[in-house]
């Protein structure tokens, strides 16, 4: 292996090792939903189930523990009968939903001329 290619796959270790492993934990299918839902307050786990179209229950139970192990969600379980079970954006999750919001503003924003450079590509494929 080349001096080089040693190099940049070190300074791929170093710097992409850290994102990747964030963005596969907060850029799943389902925990993009939970966060924007629980980003209004907090939320119940039924209340989530109906608002994250298309997810399970178990699912939903995963992601909810996986984002609340990564320091991104708090559970709060009120000694009421049956108990009540909330869960809501820690300070951490809050600056992560802003960065989401700028994210989504700009997927639509884009949304059109990402359309058309698939169209294009798609065309020329075929060729």
């Amino acid at each position: 292996m080349s001096q080089s290619h040693t190099r940049v796959a070190e300074a791929l270790r170093d710097e992409a090792c850290p994102v990747t492993e964030v963005l596969d934990h907060v850029a799943g299918k389902w925990s993009i939903g939970i966060l924007i839902a629980a980003a209004h307050g907090p939320v119940r786990f039924t209340e989530l189930e109906r608002a994250i179209k298309g997810i399970s229950r178990r699912m939903l139970t995963l992601n909810l523990r996986r984002l609340e192990r990564d320091g991104l969600l708090i559970r709060t379980v009120h000694p009421t009968v049956p108990p009540k079970v909330e869960y809501s954006l820690t300070p951490m999750a809050r600056e992560l939903h802003a960065c989401l919001t700028g994210l989504v503003g700009w997927a639509e924003s884009h949304r059109p001329a990402i359309a058309r450079a698939r169209a294009a590509y798609d065309a020329t494929a075929r060729t």
